[in-house]
């Protein structure tokens, strides 16, 4: 199977599960292949939608379900969740359609909003206009990266695989560099 088929055949799957995980690196991977030809933008977004929301549903339950006894557990996770109630006291509205666009808060946020008093359903229509938002920004800003890319390198074709996998490294070493970070210790 060659890469032009392997990703017109699991592109969008792969775009659904990144979303569901974290996001940004693959939605402009996704926007990327759209550009190129291999995915439709329209449902690059769409499965980018679908798998931010469904993600982030299952956080946010998981924090109204077992979120205050998993940060009494773990101290690390403190200075985050500190930084997030002050936002949420202050912009609850703004940071439930926003938090996708804060690098570092994106996962642990609407975890940390179920532990909170929002009720579920305004976290919903909330976390939906913010999925729908993000979904298209960056969905789109991806495609434009490769717009860009190619006024500047003219045909992409022969540069196509490395540019993936450029890509891909530099939100493998964001995810490291986040991680370890964020570990114990540090």
């Amino acid at each position: 199977m060659s890469f032009e088929e392997l990703v017109s055949t699991y592109g969008y799957a792969a775009v659904i599960v990144g979303t569901f995980l974290e996001g940004e690196t693959t939605l402009v991977l996704g926007g990327f292949a759209a550009h190129r030809g291999y995915l439709e933008l329209p449902w690059v977004i769409a499965s980018a939608f679908v798998g931010t929301l469904f993600g982030d549903q299952l956080y946010y339950y998981l924090g109204r379900l077992k979120g205050k006894e998993m940060l009494l557990r773990r101290p690390r996770w403190e200075q985050g969740s500190k930084k997030v109630f002050s936002l949420l006291e202050r912009h609850h509205i703004w940071l439930i359609m926003g938090f996708r666009f804060l690098y570092g808060l994106r996962t642990v946020t609407p975890f940390i909003i179920g532990t909170s008093n929002i009720p579920p359903f305004r976290f919903l229509v909330l976390n939906t206009i913010g999925a729908a938002l993000w979904s298209l920004i960056i969905g789109v800003a991806g495609y434009l990266f490769g717009e860009a890319l190619e006024v500047l390198l003219g045909n992409l074709r022969q540069y196509e695989l490395a540019i993936f996998l450029a890509l891909a490294a530099a939100g493998g070493c964001m995810w490291l560099y986040h991680f370890l970070k964020r570990a114990p210790g540090k």
